[in-house]
């Protein structure tokens, strides 16, 4: 059986370049930058869902006072 190539790139030379940090570090830290990312980004998913889902009705019922003819609170909430 053939063995399959490596995607990862090798390393040239037995020490990093000067003033670059090491391979590992690099990726420690990207990974840490995406982990970073998806806690952030579901944080806020899970707020705009929270606000949409008690501020839709609230929104509903300005817009309907706000138009012509002006209805009153009761006309708006009364489902006739």
């Amino acid at each position: 059986m053939a063995s399959r190539p490596s995607l990862k790139p090798k390393p040239k030379g037995k020490g990093a370049r000067k003033g670059s940090p090491p391979a590992d570090e690099e990726q420690s830290k990207a990974a840490a930058t995406m982990q970073f990312v998806k806690e952030w980004t579901t944080w806020t998913m899970k707020k705009s869902k929270v606000a949409a889902h008690y501020g839709f009705i609230p929104l509903i019922i300005v817009l309907g006072m706000t138009t012509e003819p002006k209805p009153t609170l009761f006309q708006l909430l009364s489902p006739v």
